[in-house]
């Protein structure tokens, strides 16, 4: 198996989660270390999710989700379960003893860390992370977060369109970018597209441009990564706007919840990155700069 990508090699993989995070029943950290290693990947972070928000569900998914065993309240919202950092930290020093050749960073994806400071400085003064990565998942209405989880199916507010969710969604990120300094790399700023209801591929980026471009703009003057997530391939367009926004940093991330997802086109990721003018710093686990 080739792990050349255009002149250079895979990067490391920098969003992955494992049993750890909550939405991932058929994670395993050592399954993934496994897959790393296979795929000649460098290194690895399992960013797991640190998720406060109490997500509105809506009534016809509440039964779904119990059968699942996910915790709806009776005031139909979603509480995700804590991150159980002991275990979690026990599980990465057992598999840095059974992968010895693959280097294994340490992280948190927290969700909406503008809107719980305190949780987020008591969880970072807990001990050091090699990967902190911030994640806006949702879009507020009327003071209630709703989960942007599928543009197709009732997970939104209902009197909002695609185009209403995909702007509501960056205006949120706007946001988490001013009110939070606490994460070093944004990720997937275009979550929103994932279920774009014709597809990701039939996403009209142009008509959000200026949109996407105050995003980032701000996350380049906060002097912070961009996270090329591969979960749906990033439109080339973004990634040239965030270089003439003033963006030099870059992550490549699978958002891999299960073995075979780790390092997902990465190779096309990589290309794509390396004809922007990134290059992979001297240290491979290190984020690609320009």
């Amino acid at each position: 198996m080739t792990t050349e990508a255009g002149s250079v090699g895979l990067p490391t993989d920098s969003h992955s989660h494992s049993e750890w995070s909550w939405d991932a029943p058929t994670g395993s950290m050592e399954g993934s270390c496994a897959r790393a290693v296979e795929l000649g990947l460098p290194a690895i972070a399992f960013t797991e999710h640190v998720d406060v928000t109490r997500w509105v569900i809506p009534p016809s998914l509440r039964a779904r989700m119990h059968v699942h065993g996910h915790r709806v309240a009776a005031d139909g919202r979603y509480d995700p379960p804590p991150l159980d950092l002991e275990g979690y930290r026990a599980s990465l020093e057992r598999c840095r003893e059974r992968f010895p050749s693959l280097r294994i960073l340490s992280g948190v994806e927290l969700g909406e860390p503008h809107w719980f400071p305190d949780e987020v400085d008591r969880l970072l003064a807990s001990g050091a992370f090699d990967r902190v990565l911030g994640s806006q998942h949702s879009v507020e209405r009327d003071g209630r977060p709703w989960i942007v989880a599928g543009l197709e199916a009732d997970l939104v507010p209902p009197d909002l369109t695609p185009e209403d969710v995909v702007r509501a969604h960056l205006a949120e990120t706007l946001d988490l970018i001013a009110g939070c300094d606490r994460f070093e790399v944004l990720a997937h700023i275009d979550y929103a597209v994932r279920k774009w209801p014709a597809g990701p591929a039939a996403f009209p980026a142009a008509d959000f441009e200026e949109e996407f471009r105050s995003v980032l703009r701000a996350l380049a003057g906060s002097d912070r990564a961009l996270e090329l997530n591969t979960v749906i391939p990033l439109d080339d367009r973004i990634l040239r706007w965030w270089v003439e926004e003033g963006g030099r940093t870059l992550t490549f991330g699978s958002d891999a919840h299960q073995p075979d997802a780790v390092g997902q086109g990465f190779a096309a990721a990589a290309a794509m990155a390396e004809a922007a003018g990134f290059r992979p710093d001297r240290h491979p686990h290190a984020p690609w700069r320009r």
